[in-house]
């Protein structure tokens, strides 16, 4: 067996229906699928059982504890010389694997991943997060699939992530990380030698979160296992993971600043601000606020132009901004309670494993 995918799902059943039917229409079938079902309350046996038939399957239950752990059990009963690891809510495009395939062959490594896009069926606010996800104007590029560019390099994610085998369990697998493990993981496999490369045609449609409350919890936890992350691998903290920092602080005090001149020009009835030399005059508090609408014009323009809709736009500003200050905020306070109190290793929102 040349493949073995793992996928741990928690109550989503219809998602599952929607991969394992992509991957009966793989055009390489040297592969076995291995759901493991991480103590859902419903359960997505019946949708498996369609598929028997069609694929080498597994079907696995376990008590719940998170998509780590129930990766690793799926690997414990895997027989693949190749471990690939996917969200359940990815949809596999047909030529997924033959994709891997010829990347392994021609340059073969140890551990690799690939991108993820939109599907056309996503919502718009799925396109839009999609879009704040794999922006050069949001992540720096290092999300994106692409290699050059990027302010950073490349680290497989578990949505989208394979490695051999030998190396999976050499490592004993994702940590007990309860968010960012997968980061941890690829971070191990790259300090015990191993190769690990971007593989920039095996990409996935990945539906991302279906509300911006989601994809808030989400981003924040990101932010915290940043610091986290730093604290277990020192030397890994890049300029790129602090801009979201810094993007988060500057806002707030461009906004504090706008505030503040309004509120001076009010009670002094003055007109502070930037006296231009044709007559024209821009007041301060204007000033202050005109690099956030010109990052919001920047991020609508080029969301509305690569998705085709100015509603993605617009939904894309919300996103990119829920995204940029969720992340900035976990940061800071991961920051202040580990870096600053020395405090234990920590997360919120522990129970949205899957959300």
């Amino acid at each position: 067996m040349k493949y073995s995918v793992i996928i741990p799902v928690y109550n989503r059943p219809d998602e599952v229906d929607e991969l394992l039917e992509s991957l009966t229409r793989q055009t390489v079938k040297d592969f076995e699928v291995v759901v493991v079902e991480d103590g859902s309350s419903v359960p997505c046996k019946e949708v498996v059982e369609k598929y028997t038939d069609l694929l080498t399957l597994q079907y696995l239950t376990k008590k719940n504890g998170g998509p780590g752990p129930a990766r690793n059990y799926g690997v414990e009963h895997s027989k693949g010389e190749y471990v690939i690891i996917l969200d359940s809510d990815c949809v596999l495009p047909e030529g997924y694997l033959a994709a891997i395939e010829k990347e392994l062959a021609e340059n073969p490594c140890d551990a690799f991943g690939g991108p993820d896009a939109a599907h056309e069926s996503f919502s718009s606010v799925q396109k839009a997060i999609s879009y704040s996800m794999t922006s050069f104007f949001t992540t720096g590029g290092i999300r994106g699939g692409k290699k050059k560019g990027a302010m950073d390099k490349f680290y497989p994610r578990s949505f989208n992530m394979g490695m051999r085998r030998e190396v999976y369990l050499k490592l004993h697998g994702f940590s007990k990380m309860r968010f960012g493990e997968d980061i941890d993981f690829s971070y191990r496999i790259v300090e015990a030698g191993y190769t690990s490369r971007l593989f920039p045609e095996a990409w996935v449609w990945h539906k991302r979160r279906t509300d911006m409350d989601k994809f808030f919890k989400q981003v924040f936890n990101s932010g915290i296992a940043r610091i986290n992350l730093t604290k277990r691998h020192p030397g890994t903290l890049k300029l790129v993971h602090l801009l979201p920092m810094v993007f988060t602080l500057g806002v707030l005090l461009l906004i504090t600043g706008a505030v503040f001149f309004r509120l001076w020009d009010y009670y002094n009835q003055t007109a502070t601000g930037l006296l231009l030399p044709n007559g024209g005059f821009i007041p301060a508090y204007a000033l202050c606020l005109l690099p956030i609408a010109l990052y919001m014009l920047l991020i609508f323009v080029d969301s509305s132009i690569k998705n085709k809709s100015v509603v993605i736009g617009f939904l894309s500003v919300e996103a990119a901004f829920v995204q940029l200050m969720g992340y900035g905020f976990g940061f800071l306070k991961a920051w202040w309670l580990r870096c600053v109190q020395g405090k234990d290793e920590f997360t919120a929102f522990e129970k949205n494993f899957y959300d």
